[in-house]
């Protein structure tokens, strides 16, 4: 679906991505991982056209074209959507307001038919699974509604690549596990996932494949279903040596109750 060709990124004279190339294909979940300032969300924002064509080098291929990206309403066209770490939503506007938000919606006699576009955004949640009333304030929702409000968003747009930094990051577990059941629904319904995360288990437990990225570099692809892929070799790819610690010795002498 989407291949990275010899993609570099700099900040004034910092090298934020180094020469990395990878492919997405179709139905898949693909995990991107590395410590912080490894170039992770400076590549994705490549891909979705926050970095326009003119500030990389390099190629992006979609559907075995080339494609320069001048702004994020290219990459949506072709079905692309991000959803970054800090959310995008309006606090103030209804959940149905806010998946619409700078779309095109239904009219009637020249008026916003929200009769309809509260219907479609009901349609909308029952894809993500989320009961509200479309008409409910997004501020009052709790974090893990708000995230599935704005995957909604995205698939209001007929997504086919969905790329997600950080998704879990400011959720509780159970918020967790309903947002990665949603995200295995979606690669089965044909959608390709890149989810960046800190969290090894995450990865290990729903990505395909993943790229491990070092100082704007890509280290390593690695198959997560072969049994090589360990927590262990990830780590090592992460940091760049081997780790025979994961947690430092701790000498405690106890003292008088």
């Amino acid at each position: 679906m989407i291949e990275v060709s010899h993609l570099t990124k700099k900040y004034g004279s910092r090298l934020a991505v180094d020469d990395i190339s990878f492919t997405v294909e179709d139905g898949v979940i693909y995990g991107l991982l590395g410590p912080n300032g490894a170039g992770k969300s400076t590549l994705m924002k490549v891909l979705s056209g926050v970095y326009p064509h003119g500030q990389y080098d390099g190629a992006i291929i979609f559907d075995g074209k080339e494609v320069q990206f001048r702004s994020i309403k290219d990459s949506e066209a072709l079905g692309i959507g991000i959803i970054h770490q800090e959310l995008a939503l309006v606090p103030y506007l209804s959940i149905a307001e806010n998946i619409f938000l700078g779309a095109d919606k239904p009219r009637k006699l020249g008026l916003i038919d929200w009769h309809e576009v509260n219907h479609r955004a009901e349609k909308v949640l029952e894809k993500v699974g989320l009961k509200e009333n479309v008409t409910t304030q997004v501020g009052t929702l709790g974090v893990g509604k708000q995230q599935l409000i704005e995957i909604g968003k995205a698939l209001s747009k007929d997504v086919r690549l969905l790329i997600l930094d950080e998704p879990t990051a400011a959720l509780n577990d159970n918020d967790s596990a309903q947002l990665l059941d949603l995200v295995r629904s979606l690669r089965d319904q044909g959608v390709s996932i890149v989810i960046i995360s800190h969290k090894l288990g995450e990865i290990a437990e729903i990505a395909d494949r993943t790229t491990i990225l070092r100082d704007g570099q890509s280290i390593e692809t690695i198959d997560m279903k072969d049994p090589a892929s360990t927590q262990g070799k990830i780590i090592s790819l992460m940091v760049g040596r081997d780790l025979t610690q994961r947690y430092p010795e701790r000498n405690v002498e106890i003292g008088e109750e």
